[in-house]
């Protein structure tokens, strides 16, 4: 054969390797369920006592072959969206709204044209998150699910884990820009071979007592804790960390609390604040100190605008973007500023996700895999992607804790995930199609 021939031929190969994952979206539908926490869940911008779930089918036609997909994500105004001008009513209205809107014409939002399904969630990211009104973060949130269920869909079609996309060549031209080398290679290379057991987190909110964790940390194991704390003072702060650590390890055997985090919802006013709590916290409880394994989204969320040399504080501790990663392009400036790594939430869409923890990669920035409360569906999603990602703390799922209502379909059919009794869920045996949807 020629040189000439063998490089046609080879070039006809790659693009019947991209043909693989070629999709085209149908349709897609909404519908919404509404879910009374068990107990509230406070934050720094309020307490949350009910959230709306938003489940998304999404039908997708790949290599010839039309499936439908699943997803699922709460909309939790407070959180993406903490305007005191509006009640919770009205913005959980709107964001039902959203959520109609994309359904009523997901194809055009996805770009209009087949493309890879990361391609497809990348420009429904781009695409619904112009607007500023509502927040950039609010929107991301209302695409999620329909992302996680267009890579399902993909994934059922052709009989393979959503994970498993990256294994061929693909045309990937809206994340091309945040990778050095090919994009699919460099996912690729990010994703690892799933683990089964991840790391159970009982999150510790408000004036939480022994009473709340006792059930947990004595009667299912957990070792680990994330905290929230207010933000607005340091010594308050330490003090809260330090008697939080210690109701933890006076009720189970001494030294065995494995790790514990923090989170201030945005609460902190400068990254001045966070160094005062660290040395306050230090002062008064050297154990405690030692156990964080690192902190969440201390300040406001437009690091842009809220912008603070983060070098002193990680170098005693990884500080970790959450609410400020709401566009890709933030990256290089989150590292600028000391970032330490980003607190990824499926929340924010699987694409969105995927390449920010590529980037991380390969920019040598650590990822945790965060929670939204989310429920059925959304948390498979969430322990499907923390499998394949090496986070710093296996995963926080605290639907069990706050929703169990909204798990009830799924607890007897996958028990070791949704209700785990030794401090770790665990997934299947066997990695599911698509994010699994159908389980």
């Amino acid at each position: 054969m020629s040189p000439s021939n063998w490089l046609l031929c080879a070039d006809e190969s790659l693009k019947a390797w991209r043909v693989v994952f070629s999709t085209t979206v149908q349709s897609a539908t909404v519908n919404f369920t509404s879910w009374p926490l068990a107990q509230p869940l406070v934050i720094s911008s309020g307490a949350i006592t009910e959230l709306t779930e938003a489940t998304v089918s999404v039908t997708a036609t790949v290599a010839g072959k039309t499936a439908t997909g699943q997803g699922s994500i709460f909309l939790s105004d407070i959180w993406a969206w903490p305007d005191p001008s509006k009640t919770h009513s009205e913005r959980d209205a709107t964001l039902r709204s959203l959520c109609k809107l994309l359904a009523s014409d997901l194809p055009q939002y996805c770009g209009g044209e087949p493309a890879h399904p990361l391609e497809l969630g990348l420009r429904l990211h781009e695409r619904f998150c112009q607007l500023d009104s509502p927040p950039k973060l609010a929107r991301a949130m209302v695409t999620s699910p329909f992302d996680a269920a267009l890579h399902d869909a993909v994934g059922r079609a052709l009989d393979r884990s959503a994970f498993s996309f990256y294994t061929e060549p693909a045309d990937l031209p809206t994340a091309e820009p945040y990778t050095d080398g090919p994009a699919w290679q460099a996912i690729r290379d990010t994703l690892r071979t799933p683990v089964r057991q991840l790391r159970a987190w009982l999150l510790v909110s408000g004036n939480d007592g022994p009473e709340q964790l006792a059930p947990w940390l004595q009667g299912r194991g957990y070792r680990c804790l994330k905290i929230k704390l207010s933000g607005r003072d340091a010594s308050v702060d330490a003090e809260r960390t330090s008697e939080v650590f210690k109701m933890g390890s006076q009720l189970i055997a001494p030294d065995v609390l494995e790790a514990v985090s923090v989170d201030t919802n945005e609460g902190n006013p400068d990254a001045g604040s966070v160094m005062a709590y660290l040395d306050e916290l230090k002062s008064r409880d050297p154990a405690a100190f030692a156990a964080i394994s690192y902190l969440e989204q201390p300040t406001h969320r437009d690091i842009t605008k809220a912008a603070y040399d983060w070098r002193p504080v990680a170098s005693r501790c990884p500080v970790l973007l959450d609410e400020g990663l709401t566009d890709l392009d933030l990256m290089p400036l989150a590292q600028q500023q000391g970032w330490s790594g980003f607190a990824l939430k499926t929340c924010k869409g699987h694409s969105v996700c995927l390449l920010a923890a590529t980037w991380a990669r390969q920019h040598g920035l650590s990822v945790s895999l965060q929670d939204l409360t989310n429920p059925g569906r959304a948390l498979i999603h969430a322990g499907l992607l923390a499998a394949h990602l090496p986070t710093l703390n296996g995963v926080e799922m605290n639907s069990p804790q706050y929703t169990p209502a909204a798990n009830a379909d799924w607890q007897g059919r996958l028990p070791d995930l949704f209700t785990p009794q030794d401090g770790f869920h665990r997934l299947p045996a066997t990695i599911p199609n698509g994010l699994g949807g159908d389980l």
